[in-house]
């Protein structure tokens, strides 16, 4: 008899407790490994402005989160609550996925499954990191700027694929380099480490999205690169700030043609601001 995970995806991704939620990710990625997975008699996904997440930490506007100087031991332990947090979300964006899309193939929301199963070993590994350092998940602020766009997309997977993992978290394949850098400067090699296996998973999450955003644009017979450069001017996204890793962008699936064509958009636009 083929398994409904949404049950347990909506006790998951509802769960106020990052121990809990990791805990029933784990289980609900056992559950559908190599499973015949079913959407029939669930009932309809809920609406919901916010996934759950715990009291603390405090989230303020992307603009209000604290400065502080990476050569202090809170300011190293800001920097790593800030990753920690953005793991965190990515858990909750990856079953929010799984779990509201519900009339694609199987294989995507197995997918979505195995990333957020993916996102709490890498929310594991940094939360043991800033436990080292003498700090916990939620002693530092933080922001909501990418659950915030969960909620936007909800009622569409083609804009989800589009903003969220193409955009949002392939920024993550830019800026990763260069805080892993910072990071070897301090000799934190075991902080090296835990970056180095977020950096190699979160190609493979860009890559999932953009695989299904492309089989959605073919599903509807709208042309990828067009309709992805129409979304970022109608949302503001921002598709480059500094350094574009080019090389990993192209591993998790953007053509050259493609990137080439962004670059060109976004100059464009800055001239125009």
């Amino acid at each position: 008899m083929a398994y409904s995970p949404y049950p347990l995806l909506e006790r998951a991704l509802l769960s106020p407790d990052a121990d809990e939620k990791c805990g029933l990710t784990d289980e609900l990625y056992a559950a559908v490994h190599n499973t015949e997975l079913s959407a029939a008699g669930a009932a309809a996904p809920l609406d919901f402005r916010s996934a759950g997440r715990p009291q603390k930490p405090l989230l303020v506007a992307p603009a209000q989160v604290t400065p502080r100087k990476m050569n202090t031991q809170e300011g190293y332990a800001a920097m790593l609550h800030a990753i920690c947090h953005i793991e965190f979300n990515a858990v909750n964006l990856a079953l929010d996925a799984a779990y509201r899309f519900r009339n694609l193939p199987q294989a995507f929301t197995q997918d979505w499954i195995r990333v957020a199963k993916e996102e709490v070993y890498h929310f594991r590994l940094m939360r043991a990191r800033l436990r080292h350092f003498g700090f916990d998940y939620g002693d530092f602020e933080a922001h909501g700027h990418l659950w915030d766009m969960a909620y936007k997309t909800a009622f569409d997977p083609l804009l989800r694929m589009a903003l969220v993992p193409r955009v949002l978290e392939a920024r993550g394949l830019d800026v990763t380099p260069a805080i892993r850098a910072k990071v070897a400067q301090r000799g934190d090699t075991e902080t090296c480490d835990v970056l180095d296996i977020i950096y190699r998973d979160e190609v493979g999450h860009v890559r999932i999205g953009n695989h299904w955003y492309r089989h959605l644009c073919e599903q509807r017979g709208l042309a990828p690169e067009a309709l992805f450069r129409t979304l970022i001017a109608r949302y503001d996204m921002f598709i480059f700030r500094g350094y574009v890793n080019i090389e990993a962008r192209e591993r998790a699936g953007f053509s050259r043609f493609e990137m080439e064509m962004l670059e060109d958009f976004e100059k464009s636009m800055k001239a125009a601001r």
